[in-house]
């Protein structure tokens, strides 16, 4: 009864929360932006999408992941950047905007590339038996429902009351990462053996997706010849994931999908934080 409440209702109700909180930090601006600063926005997009997804399918396989937790890294790797991303990048003195603008448009897409990702691993690890038929338009449905619908609602009230939300945002920032932290500890919480049982299968391949991700986008974004700090909004957003979603999502399905995002929610401000700091001394420098 309680995992069926915590599953249901009380972790939709809570991504909903969080992305209604990045709705109130968002203008039609950070939209424009995409067309104003085309490549940032390009590459960092290209590695939420395209990259992210392909290492956790990389790593999976590398481990040798049973297919549930496979998949459950899939939809980890898939889902979007996080609100703590743009708070670290923002504490890191990297491209807030780029990072903020980023999660923007990589949430409201997760709609359809979250079921997407989902559906290619449960046949790429031979998991349909684990997840069932998959009901594409159901799973489309629920990840608009508790993303993009919320994020448009905090624009709304954002463009209605800017003052009154502008000065709220300080509270509103710790309320998101509270109810990131409930949500984590209570995905554990309530598969707490699930993830126990797995821990040891998984910590590692979790470890590598964050690492590689932070790495591998870092390095593409120099290459591309960004700067500092629009790399560092770049390797950060792939670095911290809504893991939120990834729970929430896996958790209508079956328990092992949500026990990659649980653990990663768990771990990846250790170095998301690292790194963060790492790139506060060489972007000041830089200033």
């Amino acid at each position: 009864m309680q995992s069926t409440l915590l599953t249901s209702v009380l972790l939709p109700a809570a991504l909903a929360a969080i992305m209604l909180a990045l709705g109130l930090e968002l203008t039609t601006a950070d939209f424009r932006r995409v067309v104003s600063q085309p490549r940032g926005v390009g590459i960092g997009l290209l590695n939420l999408v395209v990259v992210s997804p392909a290492l956790a399918f990389g790593v999976a396989q590398l481990f040798g992941l049973p297919a549930g937790l496979a998949v459950g890294l899939v939809l980890l790797g898939a889902s979007p950047g996080g609100t703590m991303a743009n708070v670290l990048t923002h504490l890191a003195r990297g491209d807030t905007a780029l990072s903020v603008t980023m999660t923007a448009i990589s949430s409201l897409a997760a709609a359809i590339t979250v079921p997407l990702y989902l559906e290619l691993a449960s046949r790429h690890f031979d998991a349909q038996a684990l997840v069932g038929h998959l009901a594409m338009g159901s799973i489309v449905a629920r990840v608009f429902l508790v993303t993009v619908i919320p994020v448009g609602a905090g624009m709304w009230l954002r463009h209605r009351w800017p003052e009154r939300v502008v000065a709220a945002r300080p509270r509103i920032a710790k309320l998101a990462l509270a109810l990131f932290v409930l949500v984590v500890a209570g995905a554990v919480a309530a598969e707490h053996d699930t993830v126990l049982d797995n821990l040891g299968g998984v910590l590692g391949a979790v470890l590598a997706l964050n690492l590689a991700a932070l790495s591998i986008s870092f390095a593409v974004s120099k290459l591309a010849r960004l700067d500092d700090r629009q790399a560092t909004a770049i390797a950060l957003e792939l670095g911290i994931h809504n893991a939120t979603l990834a729970i929430a999502v896996g958790s209508a399905l079956a328990t092992e999908l949500t026990v990659p995002a649980a653990v990663y929610g768990s771990v990846m401000f250790i170095s998301g934080g690292l790194f963060a700091r790492l790139m506060h001394r060489r972007n000041v420098a830089a200033c």
